[in-house]
């Protein structure tokens, strides 16, 4: 019996031994006297376990239902959603298959089948650090490496760009962490949002160096000589700060966890196993959603992006490389390994004119005058042309024409023999 149910009894016994009346009963047990006149009525006829409550120890009406529901949910956790968590299966048990279950009650049913073990891990614990307080104050960024089309696929690399205040996100794939990668995904996220005022990243070689050179330079100096990257975001006024930990930038660390699980077994379900249908099915299905559910609002209603620059400006610093080069006096330029010739009204010779290269993230290349800021027109030769040979010869040239080949002569130390005479009369 329940603890109300033993107070019941010991109030049906006072009255069945005349110490209290009915009515008064009914006012102890807090039910009418109707409910009171039903309890007493049980209580004469059955005694004590007619206070126990009739369900006690049967099965609900609904059992048959609840078992067939189980018996389906697991059936299909083991056909289309094998090693899926309990929330993500439940999701797509609603989404694609109609069979709405809670997470918590499939959570249950996996661990009672085997089909899931809870993973308990001891984290060590960190001071958390509060959000800022606009929307683009400071966006996080990150590359996680990982087999996201399976095993059997070759790996490739998810940049993630994450708003700190609120959580917003983009990402796209990309064959590797490359300055081409970070630069891409940051531009779409300018036109997607603006500037941001700061961003986050780890010490990975693209965003900061770390070489003695650079270690030299910095003690000396007091300033880190600049990437490529580190380049660019000075030029577009966005303050880049390098992370020390992997736990000092968590949100975006935390979310590619996620992802890694997440992700991985949304794009096995759809059939997806190229970078190209990958980026099409986060921007087009899978990010609009997962910002609509987890994207919360700043504390501030404040953007702090700053507009976007004009196209040219955002080109011209958004360059995975830019070098400067010497144009020579055939009015070419060489750049790894490919040769520019100057054209048109730029073809003037000049001398020691240098020019900067450079290589826009659609691979298109351009020659810009470093005095002018301006972009001189060219071409790509198939290769470098052959300087032409003076028709006149040289005077090397000449002098061995007329000298002609010589002969030593008979009695030269070059003719003698190590054996002969001569080499004993040199000892």
């Amino acid at each position: 019996m329940s603890l109300k149910e033993r107070d019941r009894l010991a109030v049906f016994r006072r009255v069945r031994d005349d110490e209290i009346t009915l009515v008064e009963a009914s006012g102890l047990l807090k039910v009418s006297y109707r409910q009171a006149k039903r309890l007493w009525q049980r209580y004469r006829e059955v005694g004590d376990a007619g206070l126990v409550h009739g369900l006690r120890g049967r099965s609900s009406n609904n059992r048959a239902a609840a078992d067939d529901r189980r018996e389906r949910a697991m059936e299909l956790c083991r056909e289309r959603y094998p090693n899926f968590g309990p929330t993500l299966a439940a999701e797509q048990l609603a989404k694609r298959d109609g069979l709405v279950v809670d997470h918590e009650t499939l959570r249950g049913w996996l661990i009672a089948e085997g089909l899931w073990t809870p993973r308990r891990r001891r984290r060590r614990v960190h001071r958390r650090r509060e959000r800022r307080s606009c929307f683009g104050e400071l966006v996080q960024l990150d590359g996680s490496d990982h087999h996201w089309f399976g095993e059997a696929q070759p790996r490739c690399v998810l940049m993630v760009l994450i708003d700190d205040a609120t959580g917003w996100m983009w990402a796209r794939f990309f064959a590797a962490e490359t300055v081409r990668a970070a630069m891409t995904v940051l531009r779409e996220w300018v036109g997607l949002c603006g500037l941001p005022r700061s961003l986050y990243p780890d010490r990975h070689s693209i965003y900061r160096r770390s070489d003695k050179a650079a270690d030299e330079i910095a003690h000396r100096t007091g300033k880190r000589p600049l990437t490529r990257f580190g380049e660019a975001m000075e030029e577009l006024n966005v303050e880049l700060i390098c992370a020390h930990s992997p736990q000092a930038k968590g949100r975006v660390e935390r979310v590619n966890g996620t992802l890694q699980d997440r992700l991985v077994k949304l794009l096995a379900l759809e059939g997806i196993t190229t970078i190209e249908a990958a980026n099409g099915y986060l921007a087009e299905t899978f990010l609009p959603d997962h910002n609509g559910r987890f994207a919360v609002a700043a504390a501030e209603a404040a953007d702090a992006h700053r507009p976007a620059p004009s196209e040219a400006e955002l080109a011209a610093a958004l360059c995975p490389a830019r070098e400067r080069r010497q144009v020579d006096k055939a009015g070419c330029v060489s750049w790894r390994g490919r040769c520019f010739e100057l054209t048109g009204s730029d073809a003037t010779p000049r001398r020691r004119r240098e020019v900067l290269v450079r290589q826009h993230l659609d691979d298109r290349v351009e020659l810009v005058d470093v005095t002018t800021d301006r972009v001189l027109e060219s071409r790509e030769l198939a290769e470098r042309p052959k300087a032409e040979k003076p028709a006149e010869p040289s005077l090397a040239e000449r002098v061995a024409g007329q000298r002609g080949p010589t002969k030593p002569a008979a009695d030269h130390p070059w003719r003698r023999s190590f054996a002969g005479p001569g080499c004993a009369a040199a000892r």
